[in-house]
């Protein structure tokens, strides 16, 4: 039998989420119902949080937390350049300023350090970025905060499952917020998850993500025909349906293992590549434990081939790569603000991604050493 092609990125989906999805249609409640409540409770839980809020997707849940604190045209936002543009466009959605800090060479994570030096007296925000699934030092930005009383947005849109000296990720901000896109650790194909102990924001984020809404779904549903809801601010559409919450209480139920396939996955590039002359790889600090949501390298100094030629070399053996992560900052909308962040650029101009996904099997893994080994 031929081995399938190496895929980049893949979910894993089971007959468990079509038995779900299923429930959920013949149920006929498809947006605000039981499974969306069952999961925000279980995602919550599994984070150490009082609440969990699902939107959909990332952006609108960052967009929702940064207006209801009030961020504003003139504050100003500390993020890292090294992300998805996403965690910097929300900045902008709201009127506010990025203020990029560059990262730590070693993690690629954000460098508190260079948040302390970016500190105004208009920033308002800190909002670091678990790259990778690499827990960041979050307990050094929240000193940060403190003294200069500033809140703290985790951007853990990579790190469901990750923890932080034993801790999970989500459970040490004011407010964390996890991606579940089709690449992330639990998927609901598009969505988002935000998690916080802050109940009275909770409540307004849940009103905030059904157009300000007073009563929820569940609420009207159960109240006397004369108790009608009102709308005491302007809100959104940014509700997930139960359909997709279902797929993600299938999802979360193979948590352990999806962690599991991925963490194997990752030792064995770890073993094999640890002596390449070409490579430097994935530095994790001690007590953090990431969950391997992506697998990133960065071509050395001493390779004969750069960044783009060993992915095009990959590519010709069926080996499919992303680069890897982007800088924000060298981006059109951003490049105004004239930002000078040389390890954010020489991580950007030499890293790029290998596959990794549960289902990748052995002789996949080992087509992808094999390709990068003989060389």
């Amino acid at each position: 039998m031929t081995e399938e092609a190496i895929a980049f990125s893949k979910p894993w989906m089971g007959a468990e989420e079509l038995q779900l999805v299923q429930e959920v249609l013949q149920s006929r409640w498809l947006v605000g119902g039981a499974k969306l409540a069952e999961f925000e409770r279980l995602w919550a839980e599994y984070c150490g949080c009082r609440q969990a809020i699902g939107l959909s997707s990332w952006t609108t849940g960052a967009f929702l937390v940064l207006h209801a604190w009030g961020i504003q045209p003139g504050d100003e936002v500390i993020v890292p350049s090294l992300t998805f543009i996403a965690s910097v466009n929300v900045i902008r959605h709201v009127g506010a300023t990025p203020v990029f800090a560059d990262i730590d060479p070693l993690t690629w994570n954000i460098d508190p350090e260079d948040v302390a030096r970016k500190i105004t007296p208009r920033t308002k925000v800190i909002m670091p970025v678990d790259q990778l699934g690499l827990p960041c030092a979050i307990d050094a930005i929240n000193v940060l905060a403190q003294q200069h009383g500033l809140r703290v947005l985790d951007d853990a849109a990579c790190a469901f499952g990750s923890r932080n000296q034993g801790r999970a990720v989500g459970s040490l901000a004011d407010v964390s917020i996890f991606s579940l896109h089709a690449r992330k650790i639990i998927t609901t194909g598009e969505g988002g998850m935000i998690v916080t102990d802050d109940t009275e924001l909770a409540e307004r984020l849940r009103r905030l993500r059904h157009q300000g809404m007073s009563l929820s779904d569940f609420a009207r549903h159960n109240a006397s025909p004369t108790t009608f809801e009102s709308y005491p601010e302007v809100g959104y559409n940014y509700r997930i349906t139960d359909i997709q919450a279902a797929i993600g209480l299938a999802q979360l139920a193979r948590l352990e293992e999806i962690l599991a396939r991925r963490r194997s996955i990752a030792e064995r590039y770890l073993s094999r590549l640890a002596h390449h002359p070409c490579f430097r790889l994935p530095f994790v600090p001690e007590g953090m434990q990431p969950n391997w949501q992506s697998f990133q390298i960065a071509v050395s100094a001493e390779s004969p081939l750069n960044r783009n030629q060993w992915m095009e070399r990959l590519h010709a053996q069926g080996v499919p790569t992303r680069r890897g992560v982007m800088a924000a900052h060298r981006e059109a909308p951003y490049q105004a603000l004239a930002a000078t962040l040389p390890h954010t650029e020489a991580a950007t101009a030499t890293t790029l991604q290998l596959p990794i996904y549960p289902e990748m099997s052995e002789q996949q893994q080992e087509q992808v050493l094999a390709a990068l080994v003989d060389y």
